[in-house]
Protein backbone atom coordinates (compact mmCIF):
# COMPACT_ATOMS: atom_id res chain seq x y z
CA UNK A 1 0.00 0.00 0.00
CA UNK A 2 1.46 3.23 -0.98
CA UNK A 3 1.91 6.41 0.91
CA UNK A 4 -1.10 8.26 -0.74
CA UNK A 5 -3.25 5.71 0.04
CA UNK A 6 -2.71 5.36 3.96
CA UNK A 7 -3.03 8.99 4.17
CA UNK A 8 -6.32 9.06 1.74
CA UNK A 9 -8.08 5.77 3.27
CA UNK A 10 -7.75 5.52 6.40
CA UNK A 11 -9.85 3.28 9.11
CA UNK A 12 -13.43 4.17 9.55
CA UNK A 13 -13.91 7.30 11.38
CA UNK A 14 -16.82 10.09 11.32
CA UNK A 15 -17.17 12.13 8.35
CA UNK A 16 -17.71 16.09 8.47
CA UNK A 17 -19.13 18.24 5.73
CA UNK A 18 -16.21 20.65 3.92
CA UNK A 19 -18.19 23.58 5.13
CA UNK A 20 -17.68 22.80 8.42
CA UNK A 21 -14.08 22.36 7.85
CA UNK A 22 -13.50 25.97 6.85
CA UNK A 23 -13.49 28.70 4.55
CA UNK A 24 -13.66 29.89 0.99
CA UNK A 25 -11.01 32.41 0.59
CA UNK A 26 -12.78 35.97 0.18
CA UNK A 27 -15.97 34.81 2.17
CA UNK A 28 -14.87 36.83 5.36
CA UNK A 29 -16.42 39.54 7.58
CA UNK A 30 -14.84 42.95 8.11
CA UNK A 31 -14.82 44.64 11.22
CA UNK A 32 -16.55 48.52 11.41
CA UNK A 33 -16.18 51.03 14.66
CA UNK A 34 -16.97 54.38 14.75
CA UNK A 35 -17.52 57.09 17.70
CA UNK A 36 -21.09 58.62 18.47
CA UNK A 37 -22.61 59.65 21.34
CA UNK A 38 -25.96 58.33 22.74
CA UNK A 39 -28.82 61.11 24.44
CA UNK A 40 -31.66 60.74 26.55
CA UNK A 41 -30.04 58.79 29.06
CA UNK A 42 -32.12 59.85 32.64
CA UNK A 43 -29.00 61.29 34.18
CA UNK A 44 -26.48 58.38 33.80
CA UNK A 45 -24.65 59.88 31.17
CA UNK A 46 -20.85 60.90 31.10
CA UNK A 47 -21.43 64.43 32.97
CA UNK A 48 -18.35 66.61 32.05
CA UNK A 49 -16.43 64.01 30.01
CA UNK A 50 -14.31 66.34 26.98
CA UNK A 51 -14.86 63.54 24.31
CA UNK A 52 -19.14 63.40 25.21
CA UNK A 53 -18.81 67.21 25.19
CA UNK A 54 -16.56 67.60 22.04
CA UNK A 55 -19.06 65.18 20.68
CA UNK A 56 -22.37 66.85 21.64
CA UNK A 57 -20.52 70.27 19.77
CA UNK A 58 -20.38 68.13 16.63
CA UNK A 59 -23.66 67.10 16.67
CA UNK A 60 -25.55 70.28 16.96
CA UNK A 61 -22.80 72.27 14.59
CA UNK A 62 -24.23 70.00 12.26
CA UNK A 63 -27.78 71.35 12.43
CA UNK A 64 -26.45 75.18 12.07
CA UNK A 65 -26.27 75.74 16.11
CA UNK A 66 -23.41 77.24 17.34
CA UNK A 67 -22.59 76.95 21.43
CA UNK A 68 -20.73 80.63 22.69
CA UNK A 69 -17.35 80.40 23.28
CA UNK A 70 -16.89 78.41 27.12
CA UNK A 71 -20.04 77.32 27.31
CA UNK A 72 -19.76 73.32 27.75
CA UNK A 73 -23.19 71.63 27.43
CA UNK A 74 -24.44 69.33 30.86
CA UNK A 75 -24.18 66.05 29.68
CA UNK A 76 -25.92 63.74 32.13
CA UNK A 77 -28.52 62.65 29.80
CA UNK A 78 -25.44 61.95 27.18
CA UNK A 79 -22.86 59.59 26.73
CA UNK A 80 -19.79 59.38 24.37
CA UNK A 81 -19.83 55.55 22.83
CA UNK A 82 -18.17 53.38 20.79
CA UNK A 83 -19.79 51.10 17.70
CA UNK A 84 -19.08 48.22 16.55
CA UNK A 85 -20.56 45.94 13.90
CA UNK A 86 -19.61 42.94 11.51
CA UNK A 87 -19.64 43.52 7.95
CA UNK A 88 -20.52 40.07 6.17
CA UNK A 89 -19.47 39.40 3.63
CA UNK A 90 -21.04 40.21 0.15
CA UNK A 91 -23.11 42.87 1.85
CA UNK A 92 -24.96 45.07 -0.29
CA UNK A 93 -25.95 49.20 0.16
CA UNK A 94 -29.56 48.96 2.00
CA UNK A 95 -28.68 45.99 3.81
CA UNK A 96 -29.45 46.45 8.34
CA UNK A 97 -26.72 45.18 10.58
CA UNK A 98 -26.77 44.92 13.91
CA UNK A 99 -24.79 47.18 16.48
CA UNK A 100 -23.16 46.89 19.41
CA UNK A 101 -22.90 50.43 21.52
CA UNK A 102 -20.62 50.19 23.95
CA UNK A 103 -19.61 53.73 26.56
CA UNK A 104 -16.32 54.93 27.07
CA UNK A 105 -16.32 57.04 29.82
CA UNK A 106 -18.37 56.90 32.89
CA UNK A 107 -21.25 56.71 31.71
CA UNK A 108 -23.52 54.14 34.51
CA UNK A 109 -26.31 53.06 32.26
CA UNK A 110 -27.07 53.44 28.50
CA UNK A 111 -30.69 52.45 28.70
CA UNK A 112 -33.47 54.19 27.51
CA UNK A 113 -30.48 56.26 25.18
CA UNK A 114 -30.92 56.98 21.37
CA UNK A 115 -27.53 56.68 19.41
CA UNK A 116 -27.50 59.89 17.01
CA UNK A 117 -26.59 59.51 13.49
CA UNK A 118 -23.10 58.26 12.89
CA UNK A 119 -20.63 57.15 10.03
CA UNK A 120 -19.24 53.87 10.71
CA UNK A 121 -15.58 52.96 9.20
CA UNK A 122 -13.16 50.17 8.07
CA UNK A 123 -9.27 49.35 8.26
CA UNK A 124 -9.02 51.56 5.31
CA UNK A 125 -10.65 54.35 6.84
CA UNK A 126 -13.66 54.80 4.72
CA UNK A 127 -16.93 54.86 5.66
CA UNK A 128 -19.31 51.48 4.73
CA UNK A 129 -22.08 51.97 6.77
CA UNK A 130 -24.20 54.20 8.57
CA UNK A 131 -25.78 53.97 12.76
CA UNK A 132 -28.75 55.44 14.56
CA UNK A 133 -31.08 53.80 16.52
CA UNK A 134 -32.75 53.47 20.09
CA UNK A 135 -30.83 50.87 22.21
CA UNK A 136 -31.72 48.15 24.02
CA UNK A 137 -29.58 47.40 26.88
CA UNK A 138 -30.05 43.90 28.85
CA UNK A 139 -28.66 45.41 31.99
CA UNK A 140 -29.42 47.21 35.05
CA UNK A 141 -28.32 49.56 37.83
CA UNK A 142 -29.58 51.32 40.32
CA UNK A 143 -27.89 53.74 42.99
CA UNK A 144 -28.80 54.66 46.61
CA UNK A 145 -28.62 57.76 48.25
CA UNK A 146 -25.85 56.94 50.65
CA UNK A 147 -23.54 55.94 47.80
CA UNK A 148 -24.68 52.30 47.54
CA UNK A 149 -25.31 50.52 44.11
CA UNK A 150 -26.52 47.21 42.84
CA UNK A 151 -25.73 46.32 38.83
CA UNK A 152 -27.43 43.41 36.78
CA UNK A 153 -25.29 42.49 34.00
CA UNK A 154 -23.78 45.16 32.19
CA UNK A 155 -26.05 48.67 31.41
CA UNK A 156 -23.10 50.54 29.98
CA UNK A 157 -23.34 48.29 26.84
CA UNK A 158 -26.15 47.60 24.50
CA UNK A 159 -27.32 46.31 20.46
CA UNK A 160 -29.32 48.01 18.16
CA UNK A 161 -31.69 45.34 15.68
CA UNK A 162 -30.97 46.40 12.64
CA UNK A 163 -29.36 50.05 13.38
CA UNK A 164 -26.78 50.33 10.94
CA UNK A 165 -27.33 50.74 7.14
CA UNK A 166 -24.69 49.40 4.48
CA UNK A 167 -24.06 52.20 2.58
CA UNK A 168 -20.51 50.81 0.59
CA UNK A 169 -20.01 47.11 -0.59
CA UNK A 170 -16.68 45.84 -0.14
CA UNK A 171 -14.58 44.80 -3.23
CA UNK A 172 -13.27 40.94 -2.20
CA UNK A 173 -12.84 40.13 -6.02
CA UNK A 174 -14.05 36.99 -5.83
CA UNK A 175 -15.36 37.25 -9.12
CA UNK A 176 -11.88 37.81 -11.42
CA UNK A 177 -9.82 35.29 -9.96
CA UNK A 178 -9.11 32.49 -12.11
CA UNK A 179 -9.27 29.52 -9.28
CA UNK A 180 -10.98 29.24 -5.62
CA UNK A 181 -9.08 28.93 -2.99
CA UNK A 182 -10.62 26.55 0.74
CA UNK A 183 -8.45 26.97 3.53
CA UNK A 184 -8.71 24.68 6.53
CA UNK A 185 -9.61 26.37 9.85
CA UNK A 186 -6.75 24.13 11.52
CA UNK A 187 -3.30 23.11 9.95
CA UNK A 188 -3.85 19.85 9.37
CA UNK A 189 -1.73 18.11 5.77
CA UNK A 190 -3.53 14.77 6.29
CA UNK A 191 -7.09 16.69 6.19
CA UNK A 192 -5.84 18.83 3.73
CA UNK A 193 -5.58 16.08 0.97
CA UNK A 194 -8.39 13.94 2.13
CA UNK A 195 -10.72 17.40 1.13
CA UNK A 196 -8.84 18.00 -2.26
CA UNK A 197 -9.08 14.19 -3.16
CA UNK A 198 -12.57 13.91 -2.07
CA UNK A 199 -13.43 17.19 -4.42
CA UNK A 200 -11.63 15.34 -7.50
CA UNK A 201 -13.59 12.24 -6.89
CA UNK A 202 -16.96 14.65 -7.21
CA UNK A 203 -15.82 16.69 -9.94
CA UNK A 204 -12.86 15.68 -12.10
CA UNK A 205 -12.35 18.97 -13.87
CA UNK A 206 -12.26 20.86 -10.72
CA UNK A 207 -8.53 19.88 -10.41
CA UNK A 208 -7.92 20.45 -6.83
CA UNK A 209 -4.74 20.55 -4.95
CA UNK A 210 -3.32 20.95 -1.50
CA UNK A 211 -0.87 23.86 -2.13
CA UNK A 212 -0.07 23.53 2.27
CA UNK A 213 -1.46 22.41 5.30
CA UNK A 214 -4.22 24.82 5.27
CA UNK A 215 -5.13 25.85 1.45
CA UNK A 216 -6.94 23.45 -0.84
CA UNK A 217 -6.31 25.31 -4.59
CA UNK A 218 -9.76 24.61 -7.26
CA UNK A 219 -10.28 26.31 -10.63
CA UNK A 220 -13.26 27.64 -11.16
CA UNK A 221 -15.57 28.77 -14.22
CA UNK A 222 -15.61 32.36 -15.28
CA UNK A 223 -19.55 32.28 -15.16
CA UNK A 224 -20.23 33.70 -11.68
CA UNK A 225 -23.22 32.19 -11.51
CA UNK A 226 -21.86 28.85 -12.02
CA UNK A 227 -18.41 29.57 -9.58
CA UNK A 228 -21.28 30.22 -6.80
CA UNK A 229 -23.00 26.50 -7.67
CA UNK A 230 -19.71 25.08 -7.24
CA UNK A 231 -18.81 26.37 -4.27
CA UNK A 232 -22.53 25.18 -2.80
CA UNK A 233 -22.32 21.56 -4.05
CA UNK A 234 -18.34 21.39 -2.91
CA UNK A 235 -19.19 22.69 0.56
CA UNK A 236 -21.53 19.96 1.24
CA UNK A 237 -19.15 17.13 0.46
CA UNK A 238 -18.47 14.38 3.36
CA UNK A 239 -14.81 14.41 4.26
CA UNK A 240 -13.44 11.83 7.01
CA UNK A 241 -10.80 14.81 8.61
CA UNK A 242 -7.67 13.64 9.75
CA UNK A 243 -7.50 12.43 13.46
CA UNK A 244 -5.98 14.90 15.70
CA UNK A 245 -2.76 15.54 17.18
CA UNK A 246 -2.14 14.56 20.26
CA UNK A 247 -2.86 16.87 23.12
CA UNK A 248 -3.27 17.19 26.76
CA UNK A 249 -4.42 20.76 27.89
CA UNK A 250 -4.16 21.61 31.78
CA UNK A 251 -5.68 25.09 33.02
CA UNK A 252 -3.60 25.59 35.86
CA UNK A 253 -6.42 28.29 37.20
CA UNK A 254 -8.96 26.40 37.14
CA UNK A 255 -8.00 22.75 37.75
CA UNK A 256 -9.75 21.80 34.26
CA UNK A 257 -7.51 18.65 32.38
CA UNK A 258 -8.29 17.69 29.12
CA UNK A 259 -6.97 14.83 27.07
CA UNK A 260 -8.10 13.65 24.13
CA UNK A 261 -8.28 10.28 22.08
CA UNK A 262 -5.27 10.09 20.46
CA UNK A 263 -3.06 10.75 24.01
CA UNK A 264 -0.86 7.07 23.93
CA UNK A 265 1.44 6.45 27.04
CA UNK A 266 4.49 4.43 26.54
CA UNK A 267 5.27 1.82 29.31
CA UNK A 268 6.00 3.82 32.91
CA UNK A 269 5.02 2.89 36.55
CA UNK A 270 3.80 5.48 38.84
CA UNK A 271 3.35 6.16 42.03
CA UNK A 272 2.07 9.21 43.95
CA UNK A 273 1.27 9.86 47.68
CA UNK A 274 0.63 12.68 49.87
CA UNK A 275 2.24 14.39 52.82
CA UNK A 276 0.33 16.43 55.28
CA UNK A 277 1.26 18.84 58.09
CA UNK A 278 -0.64 19.80 61.04
CA UNK A 279 0.30 22.14 63.69
CA UNK A 280 -2.13 22.58 66.31
CA UNK A 281 -1.76 25.57 68.91
CA UNK A 282 -3.59 25.56 72.37
CA UNK A 283 -2.50 28.09 74.22
CA UNK A 284 -3.13 27.68 78.34
CA UNK A 285 -3.76 30.94 80.00
CA UNK A 286 -2.23 30.46 84.06
CA UNK A 287 -3.74 33.11 86.53
CA UNK A 288 -1.45 34.04 89.34
CA UNK A 289 -2.66 33.29 93.30
CA UNK A 290 -4.51 35.58 95.29
CA UNK A 291 -2.46 38.47 96.65
CA UNK A 292 0.53 37.64 94.47
CA UNK A 293 0.61 40.57 92.71
CA UNK A 294 1.82 38.49 89.44
CA UNK A 295 0.40 39.30 85.98
CA UNK A 296 -1.46 36.68 83.73
CA UNK A 297 0.60 35.06 81.36
CA UNK A 298 -0.16 32.73 78.55
CA UNK A 299 1.77 29.75 77.92
CA UNK A 300 1.94 28.39 74.25
CA UNK A 301 1.44 24.60 73.40
CA UNK A 302 1.81 23.16 70.23
CA UNK A 303 1.49 20.21 68.44
CA UNK A 304 2.82 19.02 65.62
CA UNK A 305 1.89 15.68 63.13
CA UNK A 306 3.00 14.47 60.44
CA UNK A 307 0.23 12.31 58.30
CA UNK A 308 2.02 10.38 54.64
CA UNK A 309 -0.27 9.08 52.60
CA UNK A 310 1.14 6.11 50.68
CA UNK A 311 -0.47 4.67 47.34
CA UNK A 312 0.85 1.77 45.64
CA UNK A 313 2.79 1.59 42.79
CA UNK A 314 0.95 0.89 38.99
CA UNK A 315 2.22 0.31 35.77
CA UNK A 316 0.72 1.44 32.48
CA UNK A 317 1.03 -0.72 29.90
CA UNK A 318 2.68 -0.33 26.40
CA UNK A 319 0.61 1.91 23.66
CA UNK A 320 -1.99 2.67 26.84
CA UNK A 321 -5.14 4.00 25.48
CA UNK A 322 -7.02 7.38 26.98
CA UNK A 323 -9.47 5.03 28.70
CA UNK A 324 -6.82 2.89 30.07
CA UNK A 325 -4.73 6.07 31.43
CA UNK A 326 -8.12 7.53 33.20
CA UNK A 327 -8.91 4.42 34.86
CA UNK A 328 -4.96 3.90 36.36
CA UNK A 329 -5.05 6.90 37.54
CA UNK A 330 -8.55 7.22 39.27
CA UNK A 331 -7.42 4.13 40.98
CA UNK A 332 -5.36 6.16 42.89
CA UNK A 333 -8.19 9.07 43.36
CA UNK A 334 -6.10 12.07 42.98
CA UNK A 335 -7.35 15.39 42.52
CA UNK A 336 -7.06 17.48 38.82
CA UNK A 337 -3.58 19.52 40.42
CA UNK A 338 -1.82 16.09 41.14
CA UNK A 339 -3.55 14.97 37.86
CA UNK A 340 -1.52 17.85 35.94
CA UNK A 341 1.58 17.02 38.13
CA UNK A 342 1.37 13.42 37.08
CA UNK A 343 0.77 14.68 33.08
CA UNK A 344 4.12 16.74 33.38
CA UNK A 345 6.06 14.28 35.15
CA UNK A 346 5.15 11.46 32.32
CA UNK A 347 6.08 14.09 29.49
CA UNK A 348 9.61 15.04 31.39
CA UNK A 349 10.55 11.21 31.46
CA UNK A 350 9.40 10.83 27.23
CA UNK A 351 6.61 8.20 28.50
CA UNK A 352 3.48 11.02 27.29
CA UNK A 353 3.46 10.63 23.31
CA UNK A 354 1.31 14.13 22.94
CA UNK A 355 2.00 17.80 23.53
CA UNK A 356 1.54 19.13 26.71
CA UNK A 357 -0.47 22.31 26.57
CA UNK A 358 -0.62 24.44 29.88
CA UNK A 359 -2.72 27.34 29.72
Amino acid sequence: MTLAAMLLFPAPAMSERIKDLGTFQGLRSNQLTGYGVVVGLPGTGDDSLDYATLGVKGMVTRFGLTLPQGVNPALKNAAAVMVTVDLPPFAKPGQRLDVTVSAIGKAKSLRGGTLIMMPLYGANGQVYAMAQGNLAVGGLGVGAADGSRTTVNIPSVGRIAGGATVERAVDTGFGNTPYLTFNLSEFDLTTALRVAEAINSRFPDSGAQASDGVSIRINAPTPVNERMMLMGLIENIEVTPAEAPARVIINARTGTVVINGAVRISPAAISHGKLTVKVDESPTVIQPEPFSRGQTAVEPSSEISIEEETAPMFELAPGASLSEMVAAINAIGVSPGDLAAILDALKQAGALKAELIIL
